[in-house]
């Protein structure tokens, strides 16, 4: 998949200091594909990838969009490090069905099948990912995932992205704080929409902005809503948005 790049980390101290970077435990790629992401010391989100083991090494599956500002920051953040980065001239394959002996399964959900990692690239698998994405509300990166979100309102406790017991990473202290101290007043939902709206067309609650109309599939989308004026009819231009969660 060409919107894919994968990265090869390698030398001793690649998980250690993956460890203090990114948001899910990087011990877990011994039992198979990690999602994680990169946060701003702020705590808003750069970047989520797929981690996974390669005999000693680690690969990095990200947004082909994502690779060069990915290979500046982990270059920046390595100093005195034993770790190189380099392209793993990989391909990533995606597949529902039964995971073959190459695959794993996607952490995120166990609907969104598995992924592999081969030397030539993937024929077309005629998989509509944008409605399972929607069904199962999975976040994509440069749709739901901007330099805007806060990965907690992205959902990604939900999607296994996140761990609170691995100790400190970059945004660690903003993410655990979210999670410990208040309750979100924004965030992803899915909604119902009925009519013609386009993804990025903003929700509104009567005169008042609730949120952006994001990643859609016929009547459903994943919308970013503002909690607290999304208590009843909204629209997204000419179409009528509800929210199952309205009142709750």
């Amino acid at each position: 998949m060409s919107e894919r790049h994968v990265f090869r980390l390698s030398g001793e101290d690649t998980r250690s200091f993956l460890q203090g970077l990114v948001t899910n435990d990087v011990d877990g790629v011994d039992a198979g594909l990690v999602y994680a992401a990169l946060l701003t010391p702020q705590g808003k989100y750069l970047a989520d990838f797929f981690l996974s083991a390669a005999g000693g090494d680690v690969l990095l599956d990200a947004s082909a969009e994502q690779a060069d500002m990915l290979r500046t920051r982990l270059s920046t953040y390595k100093l005195r490090a034993d770790v190189a980065i380099s392209d793993a001239d990989l391909f990533v394959h995606r597949g529902l069905g039964e995971c073959p002996p190459d695959g794993m399964s996607d952490p995120r959900h166990s609907a969104l099948g598995w992924r592999a990692y081969r030397a030539a690239p993937q024929a077309e698998d005629n998989v509509d990912w944008t409605a399972l994405r929607v069904a199962h509300m999975i976040p994509e990166t440069g749709v739901e995932l901007t330099q805007d979100t806060f990965i907690l309102e992205a959902g990604f406790e939900a999607i296994k992205g996140v761990d609170f017991r691995k100790g400190c990473y970059v945004g660690q202290e903003v993410t655990a704080r979210m999670k410990h101290k208040t309750s979100l007043r924004k965030g992803l939902v899915q909604v119902e929409v009925s009519g013609d709206a386009m993804p990025g067309t903003p929700i509104m609650s009567g005169e008042k902005p609730a949120g952006t109309l994001l990643s859609r599939s016929g009547d459903h989308a994943i919308a970013y809503l503002r909690f607290d004026r999304a208590q009843g009819p909204m629209t997204a231009g000419e179409a009528e948005v509800t929210w199952a969660g309205a009142g709750n």
